[in-house]
């Protein structure tokens, strides 16, 4: 394909994409496929002739779309929103174009300086403290990584860096094994899985604090559970909400104690979550906070769903108590109209981060590196390598600009508080959680079986697409505003469509 081509050819794409948008509310939401349906639709192997763009582009309706879950449609209301707009489409078609693999300055200067200026936009716009910011020559700054799981990793592997070395400076004979086996991670036990998989890579413990009444962490149950692991010998070291004497160790053969030092013995970590992914709760950020900053415990904020609200001012106080923290993230890809991937993470000493990860082979460095007008990425994540993904947010933020934005949450809310609206007045259902955002949590009054039925019959009619989650011990349907196009009329038939459902499965039940 050459350059004439490609024009004809993108301007085909670009029409494809238009019309898939466009149409997209007509196409079934969730496909009729099994799994393994593909593999005998393509050859066995890659052809030694080239085909033609046609054939393709015809395989991709007749193979590909077959097996879409068409996550922008209007009728798709599972797991949270994932991010589309077009100003986005044409930002990764330039960032493909370009093809530069941003892992430092010298590699692409613009893919690095414009991360860096956009993530102190972004910052502006959810009025994050400046300790979090790149500008002014601060201590802190953002990031651009893949997701909030690699986040969370991230946040957890400085964490733990920066405890083993402040205990090994303070004791050289303590060897990182000694500590490792005693290092303890803290989340919500609504925090999501990625927290858990965060502890598993880490290497280190992992304890769910038991959330409240609202599913929320409270500063309570978090300072007993401290109490209680420092009594046991065990090191805090890292807190992720949904936002004693210390037995011997071995050092060299030789018992080792608090007293063996005068430095602080405890290296902490926890992970507080803003907006939890079952039922979109929000940890106590002004209670837990203060404990960790006390204790000198990693803080770290996790708001991937919610974090695009806090860009609006009345969503805002949700974000209070982020000054405690010490690293913060939330995914634009989700609800800020910018296409996956692109979660934007913040923390309050980069030099934590680098720390971590900075490792300097003579074929990456360059003249520029440590003049501290610049920073390399690459000590700020885990991979090396990192496309233009600044490229997206500079062209949504200028096209829709803020108050575009924020428009675009709040109708998002408007109709999740219409849907809910719609539960309350049919007596057959309850709400169970308070909606705060797009997300409503409903069900069947009754058992949890009556509702796995109806989420079974919702999902098998597959004009709409829902996932449940667990409360406590209730089986319970997830409803959230997901799609760009989705408007009123969308979620009135959605609900008329659940409620004839509801009647089907409750008239079986009696039979």
């Amino acid at each position: 394909m050459n350059a004439s081509e490609f024009r004809r050819r993108g301007k085909e794409m670009v029409d494809y994409v238009a019309n898939y948008m466009e149409g997209i509310e007509g196409r079934q939401v969730y496909p009729d496929v099994e799994p393994g349906y593909l593999r005998p639709l393509i050859p066995a192997a890659a052809p030694q002739e080239p085909d033609t763009f046609e054939d393709i582009i015809n395989d991709v309706e007749k193979i590909i779309m077959p097996g879409v879950t068409h996550w922008h449609s209007p009728y798709f209301f599972a797991y949270f929103p994932t991010a589309s707009s077009y100003p986005a489409m044409l930002a990764d078609m330039l960032c493909g174009a370009i093809g530069c693999i941003g892992f430092s300055w010298a590699a692409s200067p613009a893919c690095t300086e414009l991360e860096t200026v956009m993530m102190d936009w972004l910052g502006k716009m959810l009025e994050l403290p400046k300790a979090f910011l790149n500008e002014k020559a601060g201590e802190g700054g953002g990031v651009i990584q893949g997701s909030a799981s690699e986040a969370t990793l991230v946040a957890l592997l400085a964490a733990r860096t920066k405890v083993i070395h402040r205990l090994q400076a303070a004791s050289p004979e303590l060897t990182q094994a000694a500590i490792m086996e005693k290092l303890v991670a803290y989340s919500s036990d609504q925090a999501h899985s990625s927290v858990e998989r965060a502890g598993l890579i880490g290497g280190v413990k992992l304890k769910a604090i038991p959330s409240d009444g609202n599913f929320a962490m409270r500063a309570s149950a978090l300072q007993e559970a401290l109490e209680r692991d420092k009594a046991a010998g065990l090191i805090p070291f890292f807190t992720a909400p949904c936002t004693g004497t210390v037995p011997a160790l071995e050092v060299c053969g030789e018992p080792w104690s608090l007293s063996s030092w005068h430095g602080s013995w405890w290296g902490r970590q926890m992970v507080a979550t803003l907006g939890t992914t079952t039922c979109c709760s929000f940890d106590n950020l002004l209670e837990v906070g203060p404990i960790c900053n006390k204790e000198d415990i990693w803080l770290h904020v996790d708001a991937a769903y919610a974090g695009s609200a806090f860009i609006c001012p009345e969503f805002r106080h949700l974000l209070n108590g982020v000054e405690f923290a010490d690293s913060f993230n939330f995914n634009p890809h989700k609800w800020l109209l910018v296409n996956f991937d692109c979660s934007a993470m913040w923390v309050k000493k980069r030099t934590d981060l680098t720390g971590a990860f900075r490792l300097d082979p003579t074929y990456l460095k360059h003249s520029h590196q440590d003049s501290g007008l610049i920073t390399d990425y690459r000590h700020w994540q885990i991979p090396l390598g990192r496309r233009f993904r600044s490229l997206k947010m500079w062209f949504v933020f200028r096209m829709y600009g803020v108050k575009g934005l924020q428009a675009y949450i709040r109708k998002h809310v408007q109709l999740s508080h219409e849907f809910e609206s719609l539960v309350r007045q049919d007596p057959r259902f309850e709400i169970c959680v308070e909606v705060i955002l797009g997300l409503v949590c409903f069900r069947l009054k009754g058992s949890n079986k009556v509702n796995e039925a109806l989420l079974q019959r919702i999902n098998s009619a597959k004009k709409i697409h829902l996932v449940p989650c667990h409360l406590r011990d209730k089986f319970v349907l997830r409803f959230a505003i997901c799609s760009r196009t989705v408007e009123s009329a969308h979620v009135q038939r959605a609900w008329e469509h659940i409620k004839e459902l509801a009647a089907d499965v409750l008239r079986a039940e009696r039979e």
